[in-house]
């Protein structure tokens, strides 16, 4: 059994259950599935893009990813209906707790000035969706053979349709989710230097008193 999933049995539904007042334990809230998309826009243009990143994600997740075609055609960006552009993959079970186990523990560590992801992604009917942007995160990945940096979108699906209790689950499964007020790493927090005087500038006047 995955670690996480036998973590939740134990110790997350019985609290889960206490804390939201569920008697049933059927209506306590839990992981459904887990999508992990890829999306290769330059693969209209290069094929190789597409099974670079095919073979990626199969390598992440242990599961051969299905390939995902343009649903309607857009003339702006040369793309045309059924045509192939990126991939993804669908966990349950087994698989689905031992991929969030190695996000949890192993990828999102790794994720230059991390500070913990956005509490507020839910969709409103209880499922969250992150991004990534590169892939070598994942140690299964090799830097030295990656022929392009490829991001990823991860949507996680509980049964519950309410963001409060998917978000204590989240919590409760290891998500590092970002405390009321704290930035995200697309946020610099570094205060702004004073600007150079220009070279040659004259120097600023200053008021004396007389």
């Amino acid at each position: 059994m995955a670690r996480l999933l036998d973590h939740y049995h134990q110790t997350i539904a019985p609290a889960l259950g206490e804390k939201f007042q569920v008697t049933n334990k059927m209506a306590i809230p839990k992981l459904e599935k887990i999508v992990v998309n890829m999306g290769v826009g330059r693969a209209t243009q290069d094929k190789a893009l597409l099974q670079a990143a095919v073979e990626g994600l199969s390598k992440i997740t242990g599961q051969q990813p299905m390939i995902t075609k343009a649903k309607v055609s857009v003339s702006g960006f040369r793309l045309r209906e059924g045509n192939e552009i990126g991939c993804k993959v669908t966990l349950r079970g087994k698989r689905m707790y031992e991929f969030l186990d190695r996000l949890v523990s192993i990828a999102l560590p790794r994720i230059r000035d991390f500070r913990g992801i956005n509490p507020n992604s839910f969709d409103g009917n209880g499922n969250y969706t992150m991004g990534l942007a590169e892939q070598v995160v994942f140690p299964e990945i090799d830097p030295d053979k990656l022929q392009i940096s490829q991001g990823m979108d991860i949507t996680i699906v509980t049964s519950t349709r309410n963001d409060d209790q998917a978000r204590e689950l989240l919590r409760a499964f290891g998500l590092p989710f970002r405390q009321p007020g704290q930035k995200g790493p697309s946020q610099s927090t570094r205060k702004s230097k004073p600007k150079a005087a220009k070279a040659g500038a004259a120097p600023a006047k200053t008021k004396t008193k007389t």
